[in-house]
């Protein structure tokens, strides 16, 4: 066994030692900080938004302190006026919905549980000296019973679970405090005054300077996620379908767009949480008072499901087991066909979504799938193979099913689209002209140009007899 150290390190004593260690010391700390440096310079590149929203909770925090600071404002509130800049440390967030929602739980939960806590007291001194510590332990242990079970409830943990935190913390300081402190309603107003001032501080800081509205976040990401399964199927074809010896430069690129989808899998979680607090904001921008957020969760379920067919179509090409290619090359036009029309109905939608534009267009990319994959479902009824090992048909085979199954996914996600854009009032756009409308006939019809960014109006002119 080799030695693990070299002759003149072994040689070399314990001083020697420390000293290279001291003299290499310098060289590693400026190593570190650079690293520092660069890590730090690309997390404010990748969302410029982190820098701004620090600068707001230093600039709340400021605010607040200011109640320290000043002997006027310090004498209206005293000490207490150390709980406005906790709630700014504790409220403020990266989004105006999410701020929202704290700062809206803990000012509720403190007016409330603080008055109930003044109530626990009164009631408890009625019992006497001997009687108040029992009745002030039954409260306190009732409404921590009843509040934690109430956090258990799916709907309150989602919206309020952090009010009922602060619900069973206020009535505990408020009612237990108060059985040393006869001045227990004072204590309860000095409380709800300076959390509602390092609260109403976060709010007005939060969306006056540079607000982040996360509604608009979620509906991105939503647009964002139908996108990159566009970019999968417009990938897949030819990367599936390629000969085996051909490596080129976009090959490079499908590879690329092949692995987008894996984020889509794992947005439920993200989607939930944004969806959540969206719902607090008010009206701003294109989406107004009451947008329909639960209905982008929607979208994003389907999103998902048809994510997890990408991920078993993307497990077939990197099998170990593959169809030949000359057996694959009876399938690849109808299958490279459904995967292309495929890619635009999802991009087109995405488009249209991210912009809140009503139409249908995606409409005509999903016909002309069902018509390639109709021809697929004929060419593989037909004994095109029977020579063939079925071994090597599988593989083939379930590709093809699943493009199939596809189809009815982005069918699918193309009416919950609809169903926002109406329940969301997107302005409308100038669509394609349906099938189902054969009064439409008689009007000007509207084609949409996929190689221009705007619609070519095309004018039918039909003479009566």
């Amino acid at each position: 066994m080799e030695p693990l150290t070299s002759p003149q390190q072994q040689s070399s004593g314990p001083i020697t030692r420390g000293c290279q260690w001291f003299k290499a010391l310098p060289n590693k700390f400026c190593d570190k900080t650079m690293e520092i440096v660069r890590k730090t310079k690309k997390l404010g590149q990748d969302d410029p938004r982190r820098i701004v929203h620090s600068l707001k909770v230093g600039l709340a925090l400021t605010l607040v302190s200011l109640f320290y600071y000043f002997k006027p404002l310090y004498d209206g509130f005293g000490d207490s006026a150390m709980w406005a800049v906790l709630t700014v440390v504790v409220v403020f967030e990266f989004s105006v919905g999410a701020t929202l929602g704290k700062g809206f739980n803990r000012m509720l939960a403190t007016f409330v549980a603080g008055g109930l806590g003044v109530g626990a007291h009164c009631l408890a001194t009625l019992a006497g000296r001997k009687g108040e510590p029992i009745l002030i332990a039954t409260f306190v242990f009732i409404i921590a019973v009843i509040m934690t079970f109430m956090r258990f409830f799916p709907k309150m943990k989602a919206r309020y679970d952090y009010g009922l935190l602060i619900f069973i913390l206020t009535f505990c300081l408020v009612s237990v405090s108060g059985y040393r402190d006869d001045q227990v309603l004072k204590m309860a107003h000095e409380r709800f005054s300076t959390i509602l001032v390092g609260s109403c501080a976060s709010l007005i800081v939060c969306i006056c300077v540079c607000p982040v509205w996360i509604g608009e976040d979620l509906h991105n990401s939503v647009a964002t996620n139908m996108e990159k399964l566009g970019n999968f199927f417009q990938a897949f074809g030819d990367e599936y379908f390629k000969l085996s010896e051909e490596h080129d430069q976009s090959s490079e690129n499908n590879k690329s767009y092949l692995q987008g989808y894996r984020s889509v899998l794992i947005s439920k979680s993200s989607e939930e949480t944004m969806a959540n607090f969206a719902r607090w904001e008010p009206g701003h921008g294109p989406f107004g008072y009451r947008h329909p957020w639960k209905m982008y969760l929607k979208i994003g379920n389907l999103t998902r499901d048809c994510a997890y067919k990408v991920e078993a179509l993307n497990n077939y090409l990197n099998s170990k087991i593959q169809t030949p290619v000359e057996i694959r090359g009876k399938i690849q036009g109808q299958c490279k066909r459904v995967s292309l029309e495929c890619s635009r109905a999802l991009k087109e939608m995405a488009s249209t979504f991210r912009k809140m534009v009503r139409t249908r267009s995606a409409i005509v990319h999903i016909d002309s799938s069902k018509e390639a994959a109709e021809e697929l479902k004929t060419l593989l009824r037909t004994n095109l193979w029977e020579e063939a090992d079925l071994l090597e048909i599988i593989p083939a085979a379930s590709v093809a099913s699943l493009l199939l199954e596809i189809i009815e996914c982005i069918e699918k996600i193309s009416e919950a689209v609809n169903e926002l854009a109406k329940a969301a009032a997107f302005r409308n756009g100038n669509a394609t002209v349906l099938p189902e409308q054969p009064d439409s006939i008689h009007q000007g019809e509207v084609q949409h140009d996929s190689n221009t960014a705007m619609p070519v109006p095309h004018i039918a002119i039909i003479v009566a007899e």
